[in-house]
């Protein structure tokens, strides 16, 4: 974790350090939290540590631990497997919406183009092994999604319960192929929402929230070992720009992606 800066919202900060240091697994559950060694890594006082830790206990992010005082929480399948039947159902709705409003002329060059750049960074970090990163760019994906779709209900139902998702995501993201077929459908949920198609991009949301619910409550159980992953894979091994396919190589609106907005 790295040092954070001192503002007003030093609580905030605390928090969302704390949250990324639990997803991504570098705080494993049943570890020990002392706060002291966190407010020093941190650069911090107690005091945000501390009000930061009350609300993840309140997610069950972590729990008591006796005289130990507080550890991070083991990951729980069956709250896994709960948040993906409610996801399943609001990322179709988002899509939905989403491609609604688009069809409508409701959504803006500006957040097209962030849902196109969102499909081409989550592609290019899909063939490196930052976990983390990959981690941050399928969450980022999500909720700019519940933002296009106009309802922040959405986002205020299904956000605070990212932390959950987040790290029961690394085992999953450790297989070379699911990763690169996450990101493919990805990128078909932003083709469907720009091209203002409601019915195809709620589908193609729906299925794609029920398999990686399925992928994820598999890999819980069985995890993909980290040497299976493209760290393990020499450079050569590794695919190059000219093996994306041709229109998602160029940044621009006139990709494929972009070809769906080329009125705006």
């Amino acid at each position: 974790m790295e040092t954070i800066s001192h503002s007003p919202i030093l609580v905030d900060q605390a928090y969302e350090a704390l949250v990324a240091a639990i997803a991504s697994g570098q705080l494993q559950p049943g570890e020990r939290i002392r706060q002291a060694d966190l407010a020093r890594e941190l650069g911090v006082s107690r005091q945000p540590i501390s009000h930061a830790l009350l609300l993840l206990k309140h997610q069950g992010l972590v729990q008591d631990a006796g005289r130990r005082g507080l550890e991070v929480a083991p990951v729980d399948p069956g709250r896994i497997a709960g948040l993906y039947q409610v996801r399943a159902v609001i990322d179709a709705l988002a899509g939905r919406l989403a491609a609604e409003r688009v069809a409508a002329g409701e959504v803006g060059k500006d957040d097209k183009d962030a849902l196109r750049q969102a499909v081409i960074a989550g592609k290019e970090l899909a063939r490196g092994a930052d976990i983390p990163a990959l981690i941050a760019a399928d969450v980022a994906f999500h909720k700019l999604v519940y933002r296009l779709a106009g309802n922040p209900a959405i986002g205020d139902t299904i956000e605070p319960q990212f932390p959950h998702l987040m790290r029961s995501m690394a085992p999953s993201l450790n297989d070379w192929e699911l990763r690169e077929r996450w990101w493919a459908e990805h990128e078909l949920i932003a083709r469907e929402i720009l091209a203002g198609t409601p019915t195809e991009a709620s589908d193609a949301a729906r299925r794609h929230a029920e398999s990686a619910g399925a992928e994820t409550m598999m890999r819980l159980d069985s995890p993909v070992p980290a040497d299976d992953s493209p760290a393990a894979q020499s450079e050569d091994d590794v695919s190059s720009d000219d093996d994306l396919p041709e229109d998602m190589e160029e940044n621009g609106p006139d990709t494929a992606l972009g070809a769906a907005a080329a009125t705006d």
